[in-house]
């Protein structure tokens, strides 16, 4: 599987690709690319009705050259350690962030949400996320606003008195849950509209199905999430032979 930046040429069959109406899997394929890295590609560059290659490219290039050294540590975008590979490090950001925004996310809160999930700390300071993201602090400030909303993250105080956001480990439980409870209410009111439209018409046969359904997925979700809930808490341990084993931190 080739790797590299992609060239001006291959942009061009991405264009066309889309303008045909072709997969980005099939897209991927015929260029000899993963899937990840056309999906990365267009909908970083306006999205697929949207992309023009020339500007992507264009594009590209600007990042290229903005591109600065790592901050010191401390001085505020987090550090890279433990043998990472820095460009690596950012294609997984930007692949992450693009999966967050397929979900439903804006661009701006699932570069601050990718952000947290990626630091170690689980933890960073809004001037940190301003200094990593290179946005102004009150693009920080409405993507943060919106996180807390959903409940996918907390904000403390640290002990200089800054504020710091947090990713907890049961982050990810807590949404699944909300989002089983979002579909119970489609379920809801599904159901509310058989009674409205006539239980004998084919309408409400309809809506009927799509509650049964709706309740049995929300269903089907809360029971998981609470059987496997121990999961989000468990930590690698190192056995003697030197390979990690999960582990459960919670009594």
């Amino acid at each position: 599987m080739p790797g590299g930046r992609l060239t001006q040429q291959e942009r061009q069959q991405i264009a066309l690709g889309l303008a045909d109406g072709l997969a980005y899997a099939e897209i991927a394929r015929r260029l000899d690319r993963p899937t990840s890295t056309i999906t990365r590609e267009v909908m970083r560059n306006g999205g697929p009705t949207a992309y023009r290659s020339d500007l992507a490219h264009r594009a590209t290039e600007r990042r290229a050259h903005r591109r600065r050294p790592a901050s010191p540590r401390g001085q505020g975008a987090p550090v890279q350690g433990h043998g990472r590979d820095d460009e690596a490090v950012r294609e997984y950001e930007e692949a992450f962030t693009t999966l967050l925004m397929q979900q439903g996310l804006p661009k701006m809160t699932a570069r601050v949400l990718t952000s947290l999930f990626i630091a170690d700390a689980g933890s960073l300071t809004a001037s940190e996320l301003v200094q990593h993201l290179q946005v102004s602090p009150a693009s920080v400030s409405k993507a943060i606003a919106f996180l807390e909303d959903q409940g996918l993250i907390r904000r403390e105080r640290d002990e200089r008195r800054r504020e710091r956001y947090f990713v907890d480990d049961d982050v990810w439980y807590q949404s699944t849950i909300a989002s089983a409870r979002g579909i119970a209410q489609v379920a809801e009111t599904a159901r509310q509209g058989v009674g409205i439209l006539g239980s004998d018409t084919p309408a409400a046969a309809r809506l009927e199905n799509i509650a049964r359904f709706s309740d049995f997925i929300s269903e089907s979700i809360l029971r998981a999430a609470e059987q496997v809930r121990e999961v989000l808490y468990t930590k690698p341990e190192t056995t003697s032979g030197g390979t990690a084993e999960p582990s459960s931190d919670r009594g």
